[in-house]
């Protein structure tokens, strides 16, 4: 508004001065004060469509003259990640990743390392550790490839011991800032050659590996149906 009123009244006073009339001209002309029409041009106080129009058949100038401030160019919408800016999982070099494995009631973690080759690809290697008790497994090492799009991260690893054994790791690329994101851990077991998937939290922050995070990665009903809605995972006993 305040740009809007010293606009007019720049307009206003510019017109009056190239007629040659005063402020206490103009004033007397339309019954104000000195002080008030002084106020009009200065952009103090704000003029009534009355007011407007008596100033405007003084000057004869049109109104659309006095009030031809062009509108704001409106704000552009923050971009998207994936459109000009990325989410902290786009731009992340390392993430740190959890699983629980079902068949040996074992929580499982491991570090996810990321060397971009582009904006859209890159290299990555994962190492996975088994929790228990007694502590950490040792190691299993995983290399690969991951590509990002603007809804998922795709992760493609083969097992550096077994060439057989490859998985595939996809993860929400979330639109809003935030620590974690859940995915999809599924590939061959090479213990069993038996199909396997796995819900899996993906965090920028290493994680507790307590009984809460192992609740967390157990897989729901609820979320069995939306990943069936997805695509992301179809559990069928028919042919």
């Amino acid at each position: 508004m305040e740009n809007i009123n010293a606009h007019v009244g720049s307009r206003i006073r510019s017109s009056r001065r190239s007629r040659g009339m005063t402020l206490q001209q103009l004033a007397d002309r339309i019954h104000k004060s000195r002080a008030t029409v002084s106020k009009y041009e200065t952009g103090e106080i704000s003029l009534d469509i009355q007011t407007l129009y008596e100033i405007s058949q003084v000057l004869e100038m049109p109104i659309s003259r006095l009030a031809d401030l062009a509108p704001a160019a409106p704000q552009a919408p923050a971009p998207l990640p994936g459109h000009g800016s990325r989410s902290p999982f786009f731009q992340a070099q390392t993430l740190y990743f959890y699983f629980f494995d079902g068949r040996y009631n074992r929580l499982k973690d491991g570090v996810i390392q990321i060397h971009k080759k582009d904006g859209a690809q890159g290299d990555a290697a994962l190492t996975i550790s088994s929790i228990s008790s007694s502590g950490r497994s040792s190691e299993v090492l995983y290399a690969g490839r991951v590509v990002y799009s603007d809804m998922l991260i795709r992760f493609s690893f083969v097992n550096q011991y077994n060439a057989l054994e490859e998985d595939l790791l996809y993860i929400f690329n979330p639109l809003e800032l935030r620590d974690f994101t859940e995915g999809l851990l599924c590939g061959i077991s090479s213990a069993d050659l038996m199909p396997c998937a796995f819900k899996c939290l993906v965090t920028l922050t290493p994680q507790e590996p307590d009984d809460e995070l192992k609740q967390h990665l157990l897989i729901t009903p609820a979320e069995l149906r939306r990943w069936q809605k997805l695509n992301m995972l179809i559990v069928d006993n028919h042919g």
